[in-house]
């Protein structure tokens, strides 16, 4: 064990079966709720939210406890614009010429196309960027472990957050994203992971009518 380290008693919750069963069945079906959304209102929202949600996504583990993230929050209006125009480019490149015939065919039922306005009307866009590299407090470099699973759950985790609180959520990822490094100023060993538009639905915004997969076909237990 590493002598430096220091260690501290765990705070834990611990609880009788019946409240487990209580407790996951009640989020089960908050989040069971969940949708994605391409119809915002404007309307804006308490920051306080979106920076708590954001202190929620920044308790993920992480590979050496690394915390290989950094979230920017775009409120401006300009750079929201600018990165609606920079994302249409790619997603017309990539309805036009890039998507296979089959993943065109996927897409289909959802009504998608590179027409991205919610990147302007959502009141906040969340940039997630993942850091191959860190600092230490002296300035050496670091690498990062484990950096594309850390940030999964860390975003896991935030649209979760987001969703509890009343927020509704996009995430969208145009290929490639590297506009995002110079729109926003981030250095170039940060990696544009994903945009999370954050915001409350439009009136008589409407989703497709799909489904989830039941227990039995994305759980085994052995």
């Amino acid at each position: 064990m590493d002598e430096a380290t220091d260690f501290l008693p765990l705070d834990f919750e611990y609880l009788d079966g019946a409240e487990m069963q209580r407790r996951a069945a009640a989020f089960r079906e908050r989040m069971g709720l969940r949708r994605t959304v391409r119809d915002f209102a404007s309307a804006s929202l308490p920051r306080q939210v979106i920076e708590d949600a954001i202190r929620t996504a920044g308790s993920a583990p992480s590979g050496a406890n690394m915390q290989p993230w950094h979230f920017c929050v775009v409120e401006s209006a300009e750079i929201k614009r600018q990165i609606r125009i920079a994302a249409e480019e790619e997603e017309r490149e990539f309805y036009q010429r890039r998507a296979s015939a089959e993943w065109l065919e996927a897409l289909a039922p959802l009504g998608t196309d590179a027409d991205k306005p919610f990147l302007e009307t959502a009141p906040y866009l969340i940039v997630i960027f993942l850091k191959k590299f860190s600092s230490s407090e002296s300035g050496e470099k670091l690498k990062n472990y484990y950096t594309a699973e850390s940030v999964g759950i860390a975003t896991g985790l935030l649209i979760a957050a987001l969703h509890n609180a009343g927020v509704a959520t996009l995430t969208h990822t145009p290929s490639p994203m590297k506009f995002l490094n110079e729109i926003l100023g981030r250095p170039v060993t940060e990696k544009p992971y994903m945009i999370l538009v954050a915001g409350l639905p439009a009136q008589g915004a409407q989703v497709p009518a799909i489904k989830r997969k039941p227990l039995e076909e994305i759980a085994d237990f052995v």
